[in-house]
């Protein structure tokens, strides 16, 4: 019978969420629901050293957020918990002590500067990689070098100690990548990983298949730069005799920068201006603050749709998915071994689709609520009517009260370039008779009809209503271009285009 898909994504609490972990977060989301199966996170935070305050809370939002949240983790636990591996700590010692009975890792008892001098020693021999391997073990200070008497002894007064996995000398150690294909690592190249470190905490290699094993975890999708730690997982197996339940992996490509030299990373990101996290995230220690996708006025689905093709694609055109899109389409087949270049300007067009697939009503939300923070009030209809008029031109929800502010407000400065090369008599004869006319005007103004004014003052002049059309946007709105006027004239009202024309009509002066 077959199993379960369950898959895990498993962060360490050492600060914000990379983009590329939300990306393999993403991706077990995306292949447990495609399966029918569950997603869950687990929290490695077995080096305490490292641990981050706030860090697991950022996780969590973050992953609430994009709407991607797991069916088991610390805080919607499950069968399988704990679900921190600090709160699993008194388990692992015991599979730890299982390998060694079984001959497959031993104690360690070397000191750090007995370990110093033997990559000395091996580097003054001009070694590549100086490791502690089947070679060098044998000069080590260990279980397999000392007396069974003095192992004892030391053991029994406390000495510190770790446990080392024995990797075998000449083994051919082969892994099936649901990505990859096969891999294939001679175990000469692997050195002997500490297992259980002298704090009595796991190191990630023994707590993670410990843990994915009693989690029953069917598949591992996580980022290319475990590759190197597969064989020894897959060894892991083995030696527990786990191998009929042992997980199908997956390596995802990494994330490059934007040029496509080299992985992505947080200074590259602020170099070029752009997020790299999905949250802001304000270090407890530094006190560093740091933009987050979010913050930036990214929407959830936006980004996700964006972050989905960082690897992946659906084999056909189509670009625009909604999550249940993205399930459906999903397949782990379809994601490619090379890495991906980071495009922000890819993920700005993203929320510009997002953003104009939005009703006029649901940007009105945005533009009323920057409103108020900055004290103002607008009515909702109003708010509608602009939003719907400046989404064509916005990237972020917040560029619709920037970008159409003017719509609320009469300008206080204006576009010196054009003033300088549009602003003549012409335009004040048309603007002169047009104020006129509106004042004259006793119906509602809409943009046909502020049109057909604006049209009957320029004949008026004997004037081509082209020539002048530029400064009469500047007279009313302090910029030379924007979106149609006559809706924006609309959207101002009658009084209101007659002040902003009055004013500039009053204040503006030609520029010989």
């Amino acid at each position: 019978m077959d199993r379960e898909v369950r898959v895990r994504f498993a962060p360490s609490p050492t600060g914000a969420l990379h983009i590329g972990g939300v990306r393999t977060a993403l991706y077990n989301y995306l292949f447990a629901k495609k399966q029918g199966g569950k997603f869950l996170l687990r929290i490695e935070d077995t080096d305490q050293t490292r641990f981050v305050p706030g860090a697991e809370e950022y996780i969590k939002e973050a992953l609430e957020w994009l709407d991607i949240s797991p069916d088991e983790s610390p805080w919607n636990p499950g069968d399988c918990g704990p679900y921190r591996q600090s709160e699993r700590k008194p388990m692992y010692m015991q599979y730890a002590l299982d390998l060694v009975e079984k001959g497959h890792a031993y104690y360690a008892f070397d000191t750090s500067e007995e370990l110093d001098a033997m990559r000395e020693r091996l580097t003054a021999a001009r070694v590549v990689s100086p490791q502690y391997n089947a070679i060098t073990r044998t000069q080590m200070k260990n279980s397999l070098t000392l007396p069974e008497d003095e192992v004892k002894a030391r053991l029994a007064s406390g000495e510190p100690y770790v446990i080392r996995v024995k990797i075998p000398r000449k083994e051919e150690v082969r892994l099936n990548d649901m990505i990859r294909g096969w891999v294939m690592v001679h175990s000469n190249t692997l050195d002997d990983k500490v297992l259980m470190k002298s704090d009595g905490m796991p190191t990630y290699h023994l707590a993670n298949i410990v843990d994915d094993h009693l989690m029953e975890i069917t598949h591992v999708i996580r980022g290319e730069e475990w590759l190197p730690s597969a064989p020894l997982h897959v060894l892991l197996y083995k030696y527990f005799g786990w191998e009929d339940t042992m997980p199908q992996f997956a390596h995802l490509p990494l994330l490059l920068k934007p040029d496509g030299n080299g992985k992505l990373s947080k200074r590259d990101a602020e170099k070029h201006g752009f997020p790299i996290f999905p949250l802001d995230w304000k270090d407890p220690n530094s006190g560093d603050l740091v933009m987050g996708f979010r913050e930036q006025g990214y929407l959830p689905d936006a980004f996700l749709n964006f972050l989905s093709f960082l690897g992946w694609n659906p084999g056909d055109h189509r670009e625009i998915f909604s999550l249940d899109e993205l399930v459906e389409a999903f397949s782990v087949e379809r994601i490619g071994k090379a890495g991906t270049k980071f495009d922000i300007n890819k993920a700005k067009w993203y929320n510009e689709q997002y953003l104009r697939a939005k009703s006029d009503e649901e940007l009105a939300n945005y533009l009323m609520q920057d409103l108020e923070k900055e004290g103002f009030t607008v009515e909702a209809g109003k708010a509608a009517q602009i939003a719907g008029l400046m989404k064509e031109r916005a990237t972020f929800p917040g560029d619709l009260w920037k970008e159409g502010k003017f719509m609320l407000f009469p300008p206080t400065t204006f576009d010196e370039a054009v003033l300088a090369k549009r602003w003549n008599q012409e335009a004040v004869s048309v603007l002169a008779t047009y104020k006129e006319k509106l004042e004259n005007f006793h119906e509602e103004l809409t943009s046909e009809s502020a049109k057909s004014l604006l049209e009957q003052s320029a004949a008026e002049n004997d004037i081509k209503l082209g020539k002048v059309m530029q400064a009469v946007r500047l007279a009313t709105t302090g910029v030379g271009a924007g979106p149609d006027l006559m809706a924006v004239f609309a959207i101002i009202g009658k009084e209101e285009l007659i002040r902003r024309i009055g004013y500039a009509l009053e204040n503006l002066k030609i520029i010989a």
